[in-house]
């Protein structure tokens, strides 16, 4: 609903109406949908074709992937006013430890109003906040505090909605068993197998007998979560685990050469994020589905980290070689992980020659790509480009969740 909320800031004539962010084309994807699209049935991670099936009014935006980045850190900053301890789970949504504000700003509560007032008089936008003793539960505290969409319109929330120490098995059980992390599609099958259908039933349910269905991690994971126990602390600053961008193609690639100019693209959007985290990577990994949705992952590590799209380019270009594209390609993707600090030193011993060229690619590029990402920064993202990409119209901060379709002629 963020996206959504963001767009009707800059477009106020679309309030009211069934918004939809995502690729509007028959591969795209829904990223986030209006309440009055909700109504319909219309979700994220639906596919667009659905949501134009289910609701044919709905309003499609490209969506611009960095002014919600933009706006997000308006929001987080206003986050930092009442606490340190933040920890953000992505760009709308994140973690408060308060317990060391209740003298200056009150109780958990008057916390939350007061968070929503100031999001709105800085950003315009409205929040839900969910106050809870531990994460897991003001997480649920947070989705009833949000406004409901049915047939019949669209229900205020609280806005504010506390879980009351002493009250919270009072709150949890008669919620559904899907209510819970780690209850995906398949565990809730097997968890209704079992007859358990609630939070509740599952609280109850024979510990060792969940094991055996489940397996001891997942099984003793969920037991705990019934019973209200979370002991996880808020994590300020966590960093990244993990870097990447893939793209859907309204047609199928066929060509190793137009792959490799996708390929290059998607390196240099992936390589600029990375320098702005301060990271390098030492695992790259390539993406390829098929037309017949067919998955193929290629990974090479590497000892040294890179943070340049030219020393990424050159570790995926191997792969990509070795991949068959003649089933038609619908989908590539870069990934980055095993994030480190970037480090130029160069090791004279115990690496590859891939390793080596890499590496040397990332040092003599260092120069060029720090003027790059000033020149980014002051004239905006599509200032300099690769020459490759030249003519390319897929820009991966509007195209991120699929493309629309050819125009006919």
């Amino acid at each position: 609903m963020f996206y959504v909320a963001v767009e009707l800031r800059r477009n106020p004539h679309l309030v009211g109406k069934p918004v939809v962010v995502g690729g509007d084309g028959s591969r795209g994807v829904v990223a986030a949908a209006s309440y009055e699209a909700r109504r319909f049935g219309v979700f994220s991670a639906m596919s667009s074709s659905q949501a134009k099936r289910l609701c044919p009014q709905a309003i499609f935006l490209p969506g611009d992937h960095g002014h919600y980045s933009d706006v997000s850190s308006e929001v987080f900053e206003v986050f930092n006013e009442f606490t340190p301890l933040v920890e953000g789970l992505s760009l709308d949504e994140a973690f408060l430890d308060v317990s060391g504000s209740l003298r200056l700003f009150g109780d958990g509560v008057t916390i939350g109003h007061e968070v929503r007032r100031r999001v709105a008089q800085t950003t315009q936008l409205t929040c839900s906040v969910g106050v809870a003793p531990n994460k897991f539960l003001a997480k649920l505290a947070s989705v009833v505090a949000k406004p409901r969409a049915s047939r019949e319109g669209v229900v205020a929330g609280h806005g504010v909605y506390e879980v009351v120490p002493t009250h919270e098995l009072e709150f949890l059980h008669p919620l559904a068993v899907d209510a819970l992390w780690g209850v995906g599609p398949v565990t809730f099958e097997k968890l209704n197998g079992l007859g358990i259908k609630t939070v509740g039933d599952l609280a109850n349910f024979d510990l060792a007998v969940l094991i055996a269905v489940l397996g001891d991690s997942l099984g003793r994971h969920l037991s705990e979560l019934a019973k209200g126990n979370d002991d996880r602390d808020v994590e300020p600053d966590r960093d990244a685990k993990s870097i990447g961008h893939e793209e859907t193609f309204s047609s199928d690639i066929t060509e190793y050469q137009i792959a490799h100019d996708h390929l290059v693209r998607l390196a240099d959007s992936v390589a600029t994020r990375c320098r702005q985290s301060g990271v390098g990577a030492r695992t790259i990994s390539l993406k390829i589905k098929y037309a017949n949705f067919q998955l193929v992952t290629r990974s090479v590590s590497v000892e040294m980290p890179v943070s340049s799209s030219q020393a990424m380019v050159r570790l995926l270009e191997p792969l990509l070689l070795g991949i068959d594209l003649s089933a038609g390609v619908r989908l590539l993707g870069i990934s980055t992980r095993n994030l480190v600090a970037p480090d130029q030193q160069m090791s004279l011993f115990d690496s590859s020659s891939s390793d080596l060229s890499a590496n040397n690619l990332d040092a003599a590029w260092s120069t060029t790509t720090s003027a790059i990402d000033e020149i980014r920064d002051r004239f905006g993202e599509s200032a300099i480009k690769p020459a490759s990409t030249i003519g390319q119209e897929r820009d991966p901060s509007s195209s991120k969740w699929g493309p629309s379709d050819p125009k006919s002629k």
